[in-house]
């Protein structure tokens, strides 16, 4: 092989490899490109994403508003309870009281 066909040989290989690679660049290209309507759909879907995140956000915030709106009731319906109770001991001690006073008053008489 003289030096002519060397030169043409290494062309032709060098030819061929950048083909190929541009073949292979060209397929690649093909296959993984992003349909208009794929973009569109993710973009509604990242919208959608957002709107349920805001509404869970917007939930959240109003369960730990009535979490503690219940508890503060809660409280309230207890202490009053407590008063209550407070109140039926005392009305049934002094009405022990006047039992114990009406029965001597009748002893006595």
């Amino acid at each position: 092989m003289n030096r002519i066909e060397f030169v043409i040989a290494t062309a032709i290989v060098l030819f061929v490899a950048f083909m190929l690679g541009w073949f292979t660049y060209w397929l690649l290209h093909r296959l993984t490109r992003i349909n208009d309507g794929d973009v569109n759909e993710l973009d509604r879907m990242a919208q959608s994403l957002h709107e349920a995140e805001e509404a869970r956000e917007e939930a959240i915030t109003y369960m730990q508003q009535r979490e503690a709106e219940l508890t503060n009731q809660l409280a309230q319906t207890e202490a009053e309870l407590r008063a209550a109770m407070d109140g039926l001991r005392a009305v049934r001690r002094e009405a022990e009281e006047l039992r114990g006073e009406v029965e001597r008053i009748r002893e006595a008489s």
